[in-house]
This record gives C-alpha cells, sequence and structure tokens, in this order.
C-alpha cells in the first residue's frame, strides 16, 4: 500500500448515533475501525436532542413504536439490544437521568454526557474518528472466482472508499462498509440524502421518503393568522388522522401547530388529509353544556368554557364558530346550537396545507428497502460487507426516544456482524 492509502477492518460513514455505537461496539470486538464525518464534529443531533437533555431511549418499546413498510423487521435489532441495555451503559456511566411522560428517559443535564460517553467508549475501544471528510467515490472490490458465501468468510478488503481532508487525498480499503449517514431531516445538522446514493449505486431498493415528527403550517385566510395570534398558547388535546391518535400537547405557532401530538401524528399524515383536534380530550363537551346550560344559564358561553380552554383560544373559536351570539347567556342558545359547538370542540376538523418539511422535521420517514436488508445483521443481502443502520433505513420511531433506541439496536446489530 502506499503511503495515501490505508485499511481498516470497518469503515463507517457518519459520526451520529449510530455511526458510534456502531464502531464502539466493532472496535470491542477486536477490529479495525475508522469513522468518517463530514462535518466539523460528530453527534451534532444528539446534543440538540430532546432541548439538549437528549431523550435517549424509552422505558416500554416494541415494534409498535415504530413506523416502516415491514414492521416486523426491527424486532431482532431491538432484542439484540435492549432499552435496558442502553439504560445499563448509561447507568455505568452514572449520568443522571429522569422519566418523564410516556415513560420517555432524558439526562437531567446535558445530552453531552451521551456523546461523551459514546466517545469514551469508542477511545477505549480504538476506533478512530475523523472529522471534515468529503467522500469522492465507493468502490467494489469483488474477489475474482469467490462466491458470496466464500466472500464473506474472505478476510480481505471488499470496499475501496477515497476522501478528501483538507485538500489531501486518502484511499481506505475495508472489509466491511457501514453506513450510518442519516437522512434528509435538519440539513443544518448535517442531514443528506448520501446514504440514499449509497444504496442505489449497489442497487439497494429505496421506498418514499417525506418529513416525518414535524409541524404542519396553513394557507387558510383564517387559520394562519389565528395561530400568529395564538403563538405560543399549550394545551394537551387528542389529535387524530387516518386511523391513529395520540394524546399530547399542542402548541400553536406563528407559522402553524407543532408540539408532541402534531409532530407524532405527522407521521401518518398525507397532503390532502384532515387532521381532528378533540381539544377536551376525556370530556363529552355536549353533555358538559347542555348541564351548563341549566346551571349557568346566565353566563356566557366564552366564560364557561374559560373553565377548561384558555380565554385567548375561546375568544379566537368565538369568532370562527358563534360570532353573532358572543354576548348570549348560555340559556338562550338552542340545545342544537349548543351540540354543534360541541361537536367542533371536541371534533375539531383542519387541513394543513403542507408540513415545514425537512428543515425542522425530526425523522425522515422511508428509506433503504428493509427487504434488501437482513434483520438480524443489518447487512445488504445481496452486497455482502456492506451494512445499513440508524434513519437511512426504512425504519422510523414515535417521538419518546425510539428513534435513538433504533439507533443503538441497528448499530448494535451491525457492529457484532461486520
Amino acid at each position: 500500500m502506499t503511503n495515501n492509502s490505508k485499511t481498516y477492518d470497518v469503515v463507517i460513514l457518519g459520526g451520529g448515533a449510530s455511526g458510534l455505537f456502531c464502531a464502539l461496539t466493532a472496535a470491542q470486538r477486536g477490529l479495525s475501525v475508522i469513522v468518517l464525518e463530514k462535518a466539523n464534529k460528530v453527534g451534532k443531533k444528539i446534543l440538540m436532542s430532546g432541548g439538549g437533555r437528549c431523550n435517549f431511549t424509552n422505558h416500554f418499546v416494541e415494534a409498535d413504536n415504530f413506523i416502516s413498510a415491514n414492521r416486523h423487521f426491527c424486532k431482532s435489532a431491538l432484542t439484540q439490544y435492549s432499552q435496558w441495555d442502553f439504560i445499563a451503559l448509561v447507568e455505568r456511566y452514572q449520568i443522571e437521568y429522569e422519566e418523564r411522560k410516556h415513560s420517555q428517559l432524558f439526562c437531567i443535564n446535558s445530552a453531552k454526557d451521551i456523546l461523551n460517553m459514546l466517545l469514551d467508549e469508542c477511545q477505549l475501544a480504538g476506533a478512530e474518528i475523523k472529522t471534515h471528510i468529503h467522500l469522492t467515490s465507493i468502490e467494489s472490490l469483488a474477489i475474482a472466482g469467490h462466491s458470496e458465501k466464500h466472500q464473506q468468510a474472505d478476510k480481505r478488503s471488499r470496499y475501496k472508499i477515497k476522501i478528501e481532508q483538507d485538500h489531501q487525498q486518502l484511499a481506505i480499503h475495508c472489509h466491511s462498509l457501514v453506513v450510518a449517514t442519516g437522512a434528509l431531516s435538519i440539513p443544518t445538522l448535517g442531514g443528506s440524502g448520501m446514504g440514499y446514493e449509497i444504496a442505489k449505486q449497489f442497487e439497494l431498493p429505496l421506498t418514499e421518503r417525506r418529513a416525518g415528527l414535524v409541524p404542519f403550517m396553513f394557507s387558510d385566510n383564517t387559520l394562519k393568522p389565528m395561530c400568529e395570534r395564538l403563538s405560543g398558547l399549550a394545551l394537551e388535546v387528542t389529535i387524530q388522522c387516518r386511523q391513529q391518535s395520540f394524546t399530547e400537547n399542542i402548541l400553536f405557532t406563528h407559522r402553524g401547530i407543532s408540539g408532541p401530538s402534531v409532530l407524532q401524528i405527522s407521521n401518518y399524515w398525507y397532503p390532502g388529509d384532515e387532521i381532528h383536534i378533540d381539544l377536551l380530550p376525556g370530556i363529552n363537551a355536549t353533555d358538559w353544556l347542555l348541564n351548563a346550560k341549566q346551571s349557568l344559564g346566565k353566563s356566557l358561553l366564552k366564560n364557561v368554557l374559560h373553565q377548561h380552554l384558555a380565554k385567548s383560544l375561546v375568544l379566537e373559536l368565538q369568532a370562527l364558530w358563534w360570532p353573532e351570539h358572543s354576548a348570549t347567556a348560555l340559556a338562550e342558545f338552542s340545545d342544537k346550537q349548543l351540540k354543534t359547538i360541541a361537536e367542533k370542540i371536541n371534533h375539531w376538523s383542519l387541513k394543513p396545507s403542507a408540513t415545514e418539511g425537512y428543515r425542522t422535521a425530526e425523522v425522515t420517514l422511508g428509506g433503504v428497502d428493509t427487504d434488501a436488508l437482513s434483520s438480524k445483521t443489518m447487512e445488504a443481502k445481496q452486497q455482502p460487507g456492506l451494512f445499513f443502520i440508524g434513519e437511512v433505513v426504512d425504519v422510523s420511531g414515535h417521538l419518546g426516544g425510539f428513534n435513538f433506541q433504533w439507533a443503538w439496536s441497528s448499530a448494535f446489530a451491525a457492529g457484532m456482524a461486520v
């Protein structure tokens, strides 16, 4: 080999959650490992996650927490490396964490604790990490005269990766190549479609990709200004679309609506779909308002609604649903009028014009088709030594630590197989 060429057992493209975890897993097995990251530092998405506290996993992880064309694909990796395994690692490092709503686990101090733990484990195991890397090409080095089975057993180099760092050209040979490049979400943190291009190069199929865990926007002349006026207001609702529903907070923004419930339901929404919001989850608004008509007949409807809803929101709803009766006492509403308003409160139908897209999306839905990968090892079935892990694969988790758990689990599965 010339001076500008190096050989490793494993090359990992991408220094995010899955890439770093795969690196430490493989290096702990005694393999020579290098992580190649295009950005100026690794783990950027880890650091910004969970408001800087990193929602690193969840106490309850099941296949139903994930979206994929093959809902069973994630099971093998999640079994090989569970949330309890990662929690044990966190506790070994004495990282303080807390459980929040819906069994979500967050660092108490900083997401830096998780990143530093991963970097320490990589260093202890001897995994190298290089940043500011520009990938120029990947070449498969087919071993002549060898069947696929023999190639898998052969320890010679199977891939040649050409990179550029600080205007220096370097060729890296490796036995196993792991694609942990992430996806299209949040390009300012390094999101890109590089992993999809690599999949295409090796003729792996891709499923349709779109932004997930992302806020909604409205172009409607009534709803858009209303959201702007309510910007910053949060309340718990039940939100539903395509037979899926979530009960969590909604947050009005100057662009539209966000918050956990909106991000969750965005994974199931397609352009043209309506979403349905129950502003009073657990309360039958019809029964409540008809009872209030008997007991609080002299009150204005808006004052009764203030018992459960913010005044600013009630005023906006009044302008939408009963503007001509803003000064009418509750007793003077007909039962039919109250039922109509109550039904809207429990079933407010809205049609978003779009999502905010990849710019703010926390995940990318879709990706490398799981039919082309082994669920046990994450290796491409028709391309020995090529692995895809993390967000680049067509497996996306709900909000709540599930995407990080997929990163750890898929990375472990690959790290044990490279």
